[in-house]
């Protein structure tokens, strides 16, 4: 639900209280974590310049030329890698591929996975090498 409402947000420029609301008036959030939620949506764009700033070296082409879907996942997955590192990076990458397969176009995965997989040898460097020692 994070990926829809930060489309929402890029696409429609509408403002975060809106879009939080209106995720929980049109659907069932008993399953969600709101706490979460709402970290997520209000923490993308406060720290959007760091966000952007993680991934965009690794991107093949601008930030503006990808496609809404991928440009959330990306959003999403990075500030899970700068900001929530008890979920273990490889979690987060499997996470933003699986959206990515969902909600992305064809092969967008593919996309994400090689941009999160640098993304996480920059962020997540100890962890990475940690895990690669295994």
């Amino acid at each position: 639900m994070v990926v829809q409402a930060l489309y929402s947000w890029d696409v429609g420029g509408t403002d975060l209280v809106t879009i939080e609301a209106q995720f929980h008036a049109d659907h069932n959030m008993t399953k969600v974590d709101g706490k979460l939620f709402h970290t997520i949506l209000f923490g993308v764009p406060k720290n959007l310049a760091e966000v952007e700033g993680a991934f965009e070296p690794h991107l093949d082409r601008e930030n503006k030329q990808l496609d809404p879907i991928s440009r959330a996942v990306l959003r999403l997955s990075t500030y899970e890698m700068l900001y929530s590192i008890e979920v273990p990076y490889k979690v987060v990458i499997n996470e933003g591929v699986n959206l990515a397969k969902t909600f992305g176009p064809t092969d967008a995965f593919k996309f994400i996975n090689g941009v999160l997989d640098r993304v996480a040898m920059e962020l997540r460097a100890i962890e990475v090498k940690a895990n690669k020692a295994i």
